[in-house]
């Protein structure tokens, strides 16, 4: 089982409006942005994204995301494949992937 403290920041929209975001919505981001076409397919995948979602919902409550071995190597592997590099110049993006990449 993987631990991950979810940190939250501050993002000023174009519009001048004030969100918080977090390592959350950074992975809801990327899977959002995948081309359907490209998303994983069939029942072992639905299970991950069910449990995904499950987990993302209650460390949306607790500040902690856990996550099983499977799971964690799952969301790694999107990171990898699918951040755009652009994010890494967001130094609140980039300390929570490392703290996900770090995770105990």
């Amino acid at each position: 089982m993987k631990r991950i403290k979810i940190e939250k920041w501050k993002v000023k929209l174009p519009e001048g409006k004030e969100v918080e975001e977090s390592l959350l919505d950074i992975f809801s981001n990327l899977m959002g942005n995948k081309d359907p076409a490209q998303m994983p397919r069939g029942l072992d995948k639905f299970r991950i994204f069910t449990r995904i979602s499950k987990a993302f919902d209650e460390a949306d409550k607790t500040g902690i995301l856990e996550l099983e071995e499977g799971d964690y190597s799952f969301l790694k592997g999107i990171i990898e494949a699918d951040i755009p590099g652009f994010w890494g110049t967001n130094k609140n993006i980039s300390k929570a992937v490392e703290e996900f990449f770090n995770a105990k």
